[in-house]
């Protein structure tokens, strides 16, 4: 009996192991599957359940095309992930692993918003307070800080109009320059009236950017470092600066042909975070910890804020999400940015996380979403489109001629889809505007 003590204290250890890292499946072809499920048998039955469900859709839905990265946790433990393709689309340059840091695009808006939120939440900002009382000079009555956490403070995206109103576009961009460029031309530039609705503008996250930089006195990027990457051990999570160009991951079309840096790569807030699939994880179980904010905090977070019209579809602070008629609340955000698509999901109810990222222009990375419904009646099967404009809007069904029902939705997304492959113009970090401003 004695003999077999030590060999079982060798397999418990081995089972323990394998909980806090999964093993790694393949990696002969550029392409590591690696999965908790699949490696620990201790797994719970229902967690072996889901497992098979993850798996089977996402080999269906990517197959071996996937050049990203895909993680599903349930209760903080990763029940699937793959790590897919190479830095290089065509197949050149090291492999994705569960390392390689992907650009987080509209994704990023999230560590923005809850940086806003840390500071009211400890005291050191009112989110209710006027822009201008953080940002001398800026233009606009009537906007306070909340204002453009939920995308109502009516300012049109600086993405689309500094250019059109003279921005020399050899000339980089900067945080500042988003600022000082509206100050100087308030006149020419068609602001709406705050909080009288909607309206996604990656203006709106530029400026918190600099917000954070004012109250808290340290470098946006230094401020999310030292408040939330380092303590939660979000080693390859970062702010991209000049410094970080040799090792920040390309972004592709979908051909395979690369993006070129351009003037608006280097302005932060709105985009600019690089992150994994287990840093997102970690950030994800950091928020519902309690270990940063209160739930008063929390709550006004997901808050949905813009509710003229009866819908779905509505928006935090800093947080996309379904409010649904039975209940359910799915919070969420997506992102795109080039080449880079992206999605980060949050099941509350179920403590279950999605995590997507791709740098080829994918557009089928979104469709990761639909993975909801294996944990929760969130009816994500019949929405599949990308909705960085869409809040508080029906969604009608209609037969067509041939008797198949369609959501409008999936009209207009192929729509969009028809249209889009007639510009070669770059796109912006949201996806409805962008495809009308580059016909203008």
């Amino acid at each position: 009996m004695l003999r077999f003590i030590p060999l079982s204290l060798f397999a418990i250890g081995c089972a323990q192991l394998s909980d806090k890292q999964p093993a790694m499946l393949t990696a002969s072809t550029g392409q590591v599957t690696v999965s908790a499920a699949a490696s620990n048998s201790n797994l719970s039955d229902s967690n072996s359940y889901y497992f098979n469900l993850v798996k089977g859709f996402i080999d269906t839905t990517f197959g071996e095309k996937l050049n990203g990265s895909i993680l599903v946790a349930r209760n903080g433990q990763v029940l699937y992930e793959k790590y897919s393709g190479f830095e290089n689309p065509r197949g050149y340059g090291d492999s994705i692993t569960a390392t390689t840091p992907f650009h987080l695009a509209s994704v990023s808006k999230t560590f923005t918003a809850m940086a806003t939120l840390k500071l009211w939440n400890d005291g050191k900002l009112q989110i209710d307070s006027l822009v201008s009382a953080y940002l001398p000079g800026f233009p606009c009555t009537g906007v306070t800080v909340r204002m453009l956490l939920n995308h109502r403070s009516g300012l049109p995206k600086y993405d689309h109009y500094m250019s059109s109103l003279g921005w020399n576009r050899k000339k980089i961009m900067t945080n500042q320059d988003v600022l000082d460029f509206l100050i100087a031309n308030r006149k020419k530039i068609m602001v709406g009236r705050p909080d009288r609705g909607f309206s996604y503008s990656n203006t709106n996250y530029a400026l918190l950017a600099l917000i954070v930089e004012k109250v808290s006195g340290q470098f946006y990027g230094d401020y999310l470092k030292n408040t939330f990457f380092d303590s939660l051990g979000m080693r390859d999570t970062y702010v991209f600066t000049r410094a970080d160009s040799a090792r920040s991951l390309p972004s592709y079309y979908y051909n395979g042909r690369q993006y070129a840096f351009d003037f608006l790569d280097m302005v932060y807030g709105d985009k600019n975070i690089y992150s994994t699939p287990r840093d997102l994880l970690k950030w994800d179980q950091a928020l519902s910890s309690g270990r940063f904010f209160t739930p008063e905090t929390l709550n006004a977070a997901y808050t949905p804020y813009s509710n003229e019209k009866p819908g779905t579809h509505n928006y935090g602070l800093g947080w996309r999400m379904y409010v649904l008629k039975n209940g359910k609340k799915l919070i969420y955000h997506t992102g795109w940015w080039h080449g880079n698509r992206t999605i980060f999901v949050r099941l509350l109810d179920e403590d279950v996380t999605i995590v997507a990222l791709c740098n080829n222009d994918a557009r089928n990375i979104y469709t990761a979403k639909e993975m909801a419904d294996y944990f929760g009646d969130y009816m994500q099967h019949v929405d599949r489109g990308s909705d960085d404009d869409r809040v508080a809007r029906n969604t009608p069904v209609r037969k067509s001629s041939r008797g198949k029902r369609y959501t409008s939705s999936k009209k207009q997304l192929l729509a969009k889809n028809t249209k889009s492959k007639k510009t070669t113009k770059k796109r912006s970090t949201t996806t409805s505007y962008a495809g009308k401003a580059a016909r203008k």
